[in-house]
């Protein structure tokens, strides 16, 4: 699913966005067990990592021009 914020931001934007998706990630994996992995965490885990790379491909486009 794309990140509609991704849309109308500027590089410097959508890194900060990343910068908080990637500590959004990380918390995420925290409360991920050893065992016993519940659904519902690791669908937002997924999702997160989806935005992730969503705008990494945005951000690698635009200073492409």
């Amino acid at each position: 699913m794309a990140d509609p914020q991704a849309m109308t931001l500027g590089v410097q934007e959508l890194q900060e966005r990343l910068r908080q998706l990637e500590e959004q990630i990380a918390e995420t994996r925290r409360r991920l067990p050893a065992h016993s992995v519940k659904p519902p965490v690791m669908m937002e885990l997924l999702e997160l990592e989806d935005q992730r790379d969503l705008l990494l491909r945005r951000i690698d486009e635009m200073r492409r021009g």
